[in-house]
């Protein structure tokens, strides 16, 4: 490894670490120095420990010069530490690295390697594609598989692992988005990659060999809420067009969003139908699910939540002939609204049925229901054709587009000089033990 700028650095964000901070960072300048055919640093970024983890840093770095930096940031939080590390990196490739190792680190030519090459803006490692090889506990794997189910629900996301801790992307797409994601904690690299997704980029997947951590101290409750938080903040400023993200990359050729919605009625009417039939017989087989062990009001909800989700993204496709995930994300959000006209109609419709009958047997109440819910598919229609899949009105301010053939701000093509104006003012030369201030961005 060298002391000039690196290809690759990465960043392993610890707090509290000091147990295993230095065999795992011994273990990975080791593999880099002996088994890596690229330059690289390892930069340890100690973000509020209590412990002595910056202690253990500060010592890493210095037996290890050229290979190892210490950073200290006072105030806590991964996606803190990243950003401010990777806004300032004068590799390359920047590579967050979980403290653990979890991942085999024959996977990181791999994940590297894309970017490098100009082929891939983005790269993550997948624990749930085929070709991983994963061990860890089922209370993790249904966590971890719900939530990317989620993503794929709620953001029309298309990458299949948002929370593993092998990550990559090229320095001159973090220079553009890193400045819209406002999430300093554990939500950091799901909203960059939802973001990364948004502008076109080249999202990289490679599938690891990934053995769980039996002694992690992430905090699963606080952490499963603060996504969630993060997912419905990141879908409401997409859905209501507050959250601008530019165009990195020319699109694919995937249809147009909207462009279904000029189809007429009697192309979308059968479709709607269809997929109204097979999305009432979930209902129906949800509602006895969940009836068995829920009252009737919340297994009324329940059911029709989940197949809004389902019915709004097939007749997104079906109905409407909208492809692409552009817009994902604003269809689902005004699909659960034209779906809050269906709750409003089976609740009261069931609130009318219990105040007549105090006891109705589940056969009544499933057809009262789906009376209901015949009802209610008119209203959702119309909404659907005229304003769901309709062409946004407005909107924000259209983004900028790079084409193919034209380099990201603050690079240069192959064989072109890049230009005077457009050179980054140059990064402050650090020391191997760098601590810096929150509060004046400076370095010390």
């Amino acid at each position: 490894m060298s002391e000039v700028s690196p290809q690759v650095e990465i960043v392993i964000p610890v707090r509290n670490e000091e147990r295993d901070l230095a065999t795992s960072v011994r273990r990975l300048a080791g593999y880099l120095r002996s088994a890596f055919p690229c330059t690289a640093r390892v930069t340890i970024a100690d973000n509020g420990s209590t412990d002595g983890t910056w202690a253990v840093a500060q010592s890493l770095a210095a037996a290890l010069p050229g290979e190892v930096r210490a950073v200290h940031l006072d105030l806590p939080g991964r996606g803190r530490a990243l950003h401010a590390i990777w806004s300032a990196s004068d590799a390359e490739v920047l590579v967050y690295m979980d403290v653990d190792l979890s991942t085999d680190l024959n996977a990181l030519l791999p994940l590297v390697a894309p970017l490098l090459s100009g082929h891939s803006d983005v790269a993550i490692g997948t624990r749930l594609a085929r070709g991983s090889r994963v061990v860890r506990g089922a209370k993790r794997e249904v966590i971890s598989r719900g939530y990317n189910l989620l993503l794929r629900a709620t953001l029309g996301v298309g990458f299949s692992d948002a929370q593993c801790g092998f990550k990559a992307i090229r320095a001159d797409a973090a220079r553009e988005l890193l400045p819209l994601v406002t999430d300093t904690s554990w939500f950091f690299d799901t909203e960059l990659l939802v973001l990364a997704e948004r502008a076109g980029l080249r999202i990289h997947e490679v599938p690891v060999d990934w053995i769980d951590d039996a002694d992690s101290r992430v905090d699963i409750v606080a952490t499963a809420l603060g996504d969630l938080r993060g997912v419905c903040r990141v879908g409401w400023g997409l859905a209501r067009g507050h959250l601008t993200v530019p165009v990195l990359r020319e699109p694919g050729l995937s249809g147009a969003p909207g462009g279904g919605a000029e189809r007429g009625l009697a192309w979308q009417l059968p479709r709607f139908l269809a997929v109204g039939v097979l999305s009432t017989a979930a209902y129906v087989l949800l509602y006895l699910l969940f009836r068995g062990f829920a009252g009737a009001q919340a297994a009324n909800l329940a059911a029709l939540l989940l197949t809004a989700v389902g019915n709004t993204a097939a007749n997104r496709r079906l109905t409407f002939g909208v492809r692409g995930r552009a817009g994902a994300a604003r269809h689902q959000f005004r699909g659960l609204i034209a779906f809050a006209a269906g709750l409003v109609l089976t609740s009261g419709a069931l609130a009318m049925l219990h105040a007549a009958s105090p006891s109705p047997g589940r056969g009544t109440e499933v057809l009262v229901l789906v009376a209901a819910n015949l009802a209610a598919t008119l209203v959702r229609f119309a909404l659907y054709r005229n304003w769901v899949f309709g062409s946004p009105r407005g909107g924000g301010t259209p983004s900028e587009t790079f084409p193919p053939t034209t380099a990201l701000p603050g690079t240069a093509l192959p064989g072109t000089a890049l230009p005077s104006t457009a050179l980054p003012e140059a990064l402050p030369q650090t020391t191997p033990v760098d601590v810096i201030n929150e509060t004046t961005g400076s370095t010390r």
